[in-house]
């Protein structure tokens, strides 16, 4: 009787979980949308499904109005750190990815243009695939919320130290300093998930030039607080 009891439990919360398959599916879709082409969707998919059926088969509606509402924020939190398991930042990583940060801008500044990965082998003396690599890398960091990336690189324990309290207003005083298009850019990016390419319909700006303020922001916020 018992037994027959938690299998029809177990049944009925699988159900749950798969009346929500479809929006896990998009969210990995959308999420998969603002990746490079190395991070594979199937991946995303099953990481968010074996998370959304153990929040089912732990979920109390007599503590939780939605299923969803109380699903939601925990299922692309399991995306972003299956993204994070695949510890594509490296401290050696990190060093290059400054280093073509740096060289991006000041080629940019040069030719108002942004360099191919073979011109940026080149300057910087790298194997191509080193810099592909390297680029790949940054580009699955930007998707991470802001907290993520500030502590990217040996000045993120000086971030660690601060109140969160006092970084979102460090936040907020960086973000004063630039136009409210920019200012939207950083919210369209980071609040609304929007892909860089969706960022550029709106606002009728380049996708590097989104790039570029997006890392400006970063940059701007760590030398707020000392980093």
């Amino acid at each position: 009787m018992i037994s027959a009891y938690t299998q029809d439990l177990k049944h009925k919360e699988d159900e749950l979980a798969i009346q929500y398959l479809p929006a896990v599916k998009a969210m990995a879709f959308r999420l998969k949308e603002r990746l490079p082409s190395s991070v594979d969707y199937m991946d995303l998919s099953a990481i968010g499904t074996e998370e959304l059926i153990k929040l089912a088969r732990r979920y109390d509606e007599s503590l939780n109005d939605s299923f969803w509402g109380y699903a939601k924020k925990r299922v692309y939190g399991a995306m972003l750190d299956y993204l994070r398991s695949l510890d594509v930042l490296s401290r050696a990583s990190r060093k290059l990815v400054k280093a073509i940060d740096y060289a991006v801008e000041e080629y940019r500044a040069e030719h108002d243009d942004e360099p191919t990965d073979e011109q940026l082998a080149e300057i910087l003396d790298e194997s191509i695939d080193k810099i592909h690599e390297a680029r790949i890398a940054s580009s699955i960091y930007t998707v991470m919320p802001l907290e993520d990336q500030l502590q990217v690189g040996d000045e993120g324990s000086s971030i660690a130290n601060i109140e969160r309290e006092e970084l979102i207003n460090n936040i907020k005083t960086v973000l004063g300093q630039y136009s409210q298009r920019e200012q939207l850019i950083i919210q369209f990016y980071y609040f609304e998930e929007l892909t860089l390419k969706e960022i550029s319909e709106i606002l009728d700006i380049t996708e590097s030039r989104i790039s570029q303020i997006h890392k400006s922001v970063i940059h701007k916020i760590k030398e707020s607080v000392g980093a």
